[in-house]
């Protein structure tokens, strides 16, 4: 498993953490004019396809079988001791995981019950498609190359699936990051008063322990959780909602009436490490501290999910912007994302 210590030098640690923040803004879309005949366009096959003749090559049935099999069992032992869990992958967890993975000292498992990972960013709000966030986390969206509609005060991606797909893609690639999907974080690994990891089943498992026998779980031992659990809901802010239940924290008042302005800087500056072992980012943040929601609006979970990332880095000794110990050119949305005040929202 990897070390906690960091063995980056300087020149490599900057390149980890830089974010590009060059413009990947988009105009408007020019009108169409109706009647226009579009061009022909040239479609031909990618270079050594015959599509008229193809065929792939032999595989036993077996083989796929133990490929799967072999794979995945491995990262259930690799993972079974890991510096860090991320329960929930939504826009928040995947920018949190995407966050601390750029160290590649550090080892992130993301569990996530549900087969799609992406939570509720497949969509903007009301089912619509676009993706509204708020400057400056637009800045984010640079970084990670997703191009967007640039209003006064706001950008518009004109897909929410635009966002999610293309933070996963980069996230999941990286040989230090597992997604565990179709997993459910069914409870907390606490000793001493310290959250130590958590406890893990299939998803299918979790939601039939009412109609069948006892089906024990698994574990994932880990120095931080991150829970990311999204507003409460069937599945929602599992992770605050089991923290009262063991006389953890106290109280759970639920979040408050839309607000976006109050709640987007709520959400970030609230974000922190709530019980020893545990960080708290997204949604689940206006559940614990009875902070407006903010509607569709998701630069909050963007931004949340990177200062919880350096809260987690901060935790293991790795260089952060939280403590100023990461040495380099700041991004300005985490500046101000890591102010230390844990007052409850007022709105």
């Amino acid at each position: 498993m990897a070390s906690i210590t960091s063995t980056l030098s300087l020149s490599s640690t900057k390149r980890l953490f830089d974010s590009s923040f060059h413009g990947s803004s988009i105009s408007s879309a020019a009108p169409v004019s109706v009647g226009i005949k579009p061009r022909s366009l040239s479609v031909r096959a990618a270079a050594g396809y015959d599509l008229n003749a193809f065929t792939f090559d032999p595989i036993k049935e077996s083989i796929v079988s133990r490929e799967m099999t072999r794979r995945y069992m491995t990262d259930m032992i690799t993972y079974a001791e890991t510096d860090v869990v991320v329960v929930g992958a939504g826009s928040a967890g995947l920018s949190c995981a995407y966050e601390i993975s750029k160290n590649p000292n550090v080892q992130v498992a993301i569990i996530e019950q549900s087969v799609s990972p992406g939570g509720g960013a497949w969509l903007g709000g009301q089912l619509f498609s676009a993706m509204i966030v708020r400057k400056p986390a637009h800045l984010f969206l640079d970084e990670i190359g997703v191009a967007y509609d640039e209003q006064d005060n706001y950008v518009v991606i004109k897909h929410a699936a635009l966002f999610t797909s293309t933070i996963m893609s980069k996230l999941l690639a990286r040989p230090n990051v597992k997604l565990f999907n179709a997993v459910a974080a069914e409870d907390l690994i606490v000793k001493g008063n310290r959250v130590g990891g958590v406890v893990t089943n299939w998803s299918l498992v979790s939601q039939n322990h009412d109609t069948q026998s006892c089906m024990d779980p698994n574990v994932m031992e880990a120095k931080i959780v991150v829970s990311s659990c999204g507003h409460d809901g069937p599945f929602g802010a599992t992770g605050v909602k089991r923290l009262k239940s063991i006389g953890l924290i106290d109280h759970v008042p639920g979040m408050k009436a839309l607000d976006m302005n109050t709640a987007e800087d709520a959400i970030v500056r609230l974000t922190r490490e709530v019980v020893p072992g545990m960080i708290l980012t997204g949604m689940e943040v206006a559940e614990l501290d009875g902070a407006p929601r903010m509607g569709p609006t998701f630069g909050a979970m963007m931004i949340s999910g990177q200062k919880a990332a350096h809260l987690a880095l901060k935790a293991l000794g790795q260089p952060n912007v939280i403590d100023g110990s990461y040495v380099g050119d700041l991004s300005p949305e985490l500046v101000l994302a890591a102010a230390d005040s844990a007052e409850t929202v007022d709105a």
